[in-house]
């Protein structure tokens, strides 16, 4: 073998394996011994420099060579996209141009992922033009390559009309095409894909069941899952050692709410990624099983992988979403730590994180401290003082917002227009909505005309809200529908209430939660007969409302309680002390039962008792049995995930005049503070 050979084997060997060291020390060698002009080995040195993520060597290199050819060129485009400088990669695609070398399908295929990377289409189509005009377009990997960059930029159907003309198809544009439609959300056209690849006899490799399992995840579609994943038993693959197939497994099960197949995937990894470990993390706290999620976050920490941002958003949006105040710090301050806790993704999280745990000083004080702010930091924060009722603070950050150049999105006015609602500021939430409609780059979404609804429905003009969604240029919504019957229910309209019942029954007839709404409406009304007849429709179709839990977090513990719950072990002293309670209000400011909140026929104490053991109530007479009937102690939190009910409403703001204490409930609409016997919301909620 003569001696250029051997170099040029040795540097083809450092760009397999990245090694830096040895190919600088070969470069050197082939300096010495006279090599440095030979076009072979320079190309070797370039595409090895590249594949070491050293593109300034690499063009070094190619700037002294004296004969340049289509490998020279490609080689060094293809380092500058693997140190992810597409730019770089497509300013040297129009210098070849002014060469005497032509493009080969690899200088295509380079630079065709060159603008999917950077997500310009206009680039892409223009490469897309000069491949159909060079015949280059029917090269499988060109081909590929085209699929790729359409689905990166976003074009789906230009993607899927590529795949459609070529020539020949081979297992990568499969891929290519399976995985567009997956990540534009298509889940359904993907499995499709991958049910027709397997007929045309093409066997699907990791990255297309990594694909397909997405889909699955997407749709919540488990029994195509299930027989993936059995299918993959049965043909012996190495689910174990597949970390990216079992990773998508793991996410799947866990969409699908099967948490004890996704913890026996989980198990059987033998490299687990974040990808996994995000995903189980996630699957226990979904199921309230928050003590197993943070033991498991802790447990990721220990292992030494690369905490990324997406990983620390998912661990604070659990402590948001179950306000677990003490855990949402500790996670907090792990993120000063570690690099990734830079992010502004991270940091929008732990804005959230605060807010809804109902401490708006700290969400204030690090919103201000942010370096650097995007759409959604600002949205965040208007968000979360809509949900505690400072609409005038919303406008004011809405308006600075603007003042700074951050254009507003579809949900930063949803934001604006929600906390204009629930605070009753009309004028403000109409001058809002009009900017919303005359804004060219935003299409109103019917989410936006819900809270006009919701604000005419507060101030009692029910028949006003009812024209604006008849007139709206969108199909109606259950939801809006729903937030007019609220309102019907709140002002005690029969007849407004049974009639858009009715259309809230024909549009969402499978909802458990229309009924309810409708047949309270009813049974406030008097009117058992059709009350009753509400309440049998639901039970004959076997629909059952979503069970209310309430939950208070005591010394880093966080305590669940359903209705009529007995299960915790102070249960006796939780009803000792609300007895206690109920006496002391009633001597002290006349205080009874809501009773009208309770059912119809049973005895009055009957229904005293079951409007005694409701989830709120009994999670802050555990707050109370733990130190909170101390005076001048701390703020006792509630959370609930349903709407609080009204008789609990009165209860508390009872409560905190007769004990002069401050509870905070946050429920699914938005927080309550209740402070001397008078509640933030104004009593409407």
């Amino acid at each position: 073998m003569a001696e250029w050979q051997r170099f040029a084997k040795l540097l083809r060997s450092c760009s397999k394996y990245s090694l830096l060291d040895q190919g600088k020390q070969i470069h050197a060698a082939v300096e010495k011994m006279g090599f440095g002009l030979d076009l072979i080995i320079n190309n070797d040195l370039i595409d090895m420099y590249g594949k070491c993520s050293r593109s300034d060597m690499a063009c070094v290199v190619f700037d002294k060579m004296l004969e340049r050819n289509v490998v020279s060129w490609t080689a060094l485009m293809g380092g500058y996209l693997q140190q992810g400088n597409a730019k770089a990669s497509l300013s040297l695609f129009y210098r070849i141009g002014s060469s005497e070398v032509r493009p080969n399908e690899f200088t295509f295929s380079t630079n065709l992922k060159a603008c999917g990377f950077l997500g310009i289409p206009e680039n892409g189509m223009q490469l897309h033009v000069l491949c159909l005009k060079t015949g280059f377009e029917d090269i499988p990997v060109v081909g590929n390559s085209i699929i790729d960059m359409y689905s990166k930029c976003r074009r789906i159907e230009e993607a899927a009309q590529m795949f459609d003309i070529m020539p020949y198809r081979n297992l990568i544009s499969w891929n290519a095409i399976i995985a567009a439609y997956t990540h534009e959300g298509h889940g359904s056209k993907s499995l499709l894909l991958f049910q027709r690849m397997q007929e045309q006899g093409e066997i699907p490799d990791e990255y297309t069941l990594g694909s397909t399992l997405k889909a699955c995840s997407g749709l919540g579609a488990l029994q195509e899952g299930i027989q993936i994943h059995a299918s993959l038993i049965t043909r012996g693959f190495p689910i174990s050692v597949q970390t990216i197939i079992a990773s998508a497994l793991v996410d799947l099960y866990v969409k699908c709410r099967r948490l004890p197949e996704a913890r026996q995937v989980f198990n059987q990894i033998e490299r687990k990624n974040v990808i996994s470990w995000t995903a189980i993390i996630v699957g226990y706290a979904q199921e309230g099983s928050l003590q197993e999620a943070m033991d498991l976050f802790r447990q990721f920490r220990e292992t030494g992988i690369r905490v990324d941002g997406f990983v620390l958003s998912s661990i604070m949006s659990i402590c948001a979403d179950f306000a677990l105040v003490e855990q949402g710090k500790q996670v907090h301050s792990y993120t000063i730590k570690i690099p990734s806790g830079l992010d502004t993704s991270v940091s929008n999280s732990v804005v959230d994180m605060y807010l809804k745990c109902g401490l708006t000083e700290e969400a204030e004080r690090y919103f201000e401290e942010m370096p650097v702010k995007n759409v959604v930091s600002w949205t965040v924060m208007i968000t979360g003082y809509g949900k505690h009722g400072y609409g005038k603070n919303a406008i004011h950050l809405f308006n600075k917002m603007q003042s700074q150049n951050i254009v507003p999105d579809e949900v930063t006015y949803l934001a604006v227009l929600s906390a204009c609602s629930h605070t009753g500021l009309i004028e403000e939430s109409w001058e809002h909505f009009s900017g919303l409609l005359n804004d060219p780059r935003i299409k109103p979404k019917v989410e936006h005309y819900a809270c006009m609804v919701d604000l005419l429905g507060r101030a009692g003009c029910l028949k006003e809200a009812k024209n604006l969604i008849e007139n709206m240029p969108l199909e109606p919504t259950a939801g809006i529908w729903q937030t007019l019957l609220g309102a019907c229910r709140v002002h005690r309209d029969l007849e407004i209430g049974s009639e858009v019942g009715g259309i809230l029954l024909r549009v969402d007839g499978d909802n458990p939660v229309n009924y309810v709404m409708i047949s309270n409406i009813y049974a406030e009304a008097g009117e058992w007969r059709e009350c009753e007849r509400v309440r049998e429709v639901m039970k004959v179709k076997g629909l059952k409302k979503e069970a209310g839990r309430s939950w208070i977090e005591i010394d880093k513990e966080v305590h669940f309680f359903y209705g009529g719950d007995e299960s915790h072990p102070l249960t006796e002293r939780i009803r000792e002390v609300l007895k206690k309670m109920e006496r002391k209000m009633k001597e002290e400011m006349g205080y009874g039962y809501g009773v009208k909140f309770a059912l119809h026929d049973v005895e009055e104490e009957s229904k005293e008792e079951s409007l005694r053991v409701h989830s709120e109530k009994l999670a802050i007479g555990l707050g109370l049995v733990c130190g909170g009937l101390e005076k001048g102690g701390e703020v006792i939190r509630v959370f609930k995930n349903l709407r609080v009910c009204g008789d609990c409403h009165e209860f508390i703001k009872g409560l905190s005049k007769v004990l002069k204490k401050v509870f905070v409930v946050r429920d699914a609409n938005r927080f309550h503070r209740f402070e001397n016997g008078v509640c933030s919301c104004g009593n409407y909620w």
